[in-house]
């Protein structure tokens, strides 16, 4: 009885440890740092990159982009007459700004029906899966983060057909994620192996 109540307790205390989503990290430009200072991501990001094949770095540089590593970022509202909130452009939410529509299309694809938009680990799960999709579809090295990033933003069908050819600004964006994925590359070769391991790392 007393096996089960302390059970009970540990599942409780780790469901309330990861329904707290995090401040973002106080370095975005290192990515040991953000590491050092939540090294559960790392185990997440090397899980995803073990399971579905996109490199930690990419995952990361991606997840920049998207939220700034902010688990509760959402489009700003759009206002009406300059002044008064109205609604959100998209459904976009969390660390990956994934849409609920795909979000929900990814949680009953892999069986994970308790997966959050704000959790990194659901996070880092997901940009896998469905940067491995765009492989599959669009043919997108998981390697390339360039043209993963454009990709992952226009959809698998938006880059067949080239959306992103007539869009100047998301082809910069894109460059700035294949800056970033490479420095993360480099960064993380020096960092990896002093990683700590935590109780709750995901392996």
């Amino acid at each position: 009885m007393k096996l089960l109540k302390l059970i009970i307790t540990i599942t409780i205390v780790i469901t309330l440890i990861q329904a707290c989503t995090p401040a973002p990290p106080q370095h975005l430009d290192n990515i040991c740092s953000i590491f050092k200072e939540y090294p559960n991501w790392y185990w997440a990001a090397k899980k995803t990159q073990k399971k579905w094949g996109v490199p930690i770095s990419t995952q990361m540089a991606i997840i920049h982009q998207e939220s700034r590593f902010n688990g509760t970022a959402k489009p700003p509202r759009q206002r009406v007459l300059w002044v008064i909130p109205w609604k959100r452009p998209t459904s976009a939410v969390g660390y990956s700004q994934a849409l609920r529509s795909t979000w929900d299309n990814y949680k009953k694809r892999t069986h994970n029906g308790g997966a959050n938009r704000n959790d990194f680990a659901d996070a880092s799960d997901f940009i896998g899966w469905y940067s491995n999709r765009l492989h599959k579809k669009a043919g997108v090295k998981l390697w390339d983060s360039y043209h993963l990033y454009l990709a992952y933003h226009e959809g698998g069908g938006g880059y067949i057909r080239g959306t992103y050819k007539h869009k100047a600004w998301l082809l910069h964006v894109a460059k700035k994620v294949q800056s970033r994925a490479y420095r993360y590359h480099l960064q993380l070769n020096k960092c990896k192996n002093k990683i700590k391991k935590t109780w709750w790392a995901v392996f």
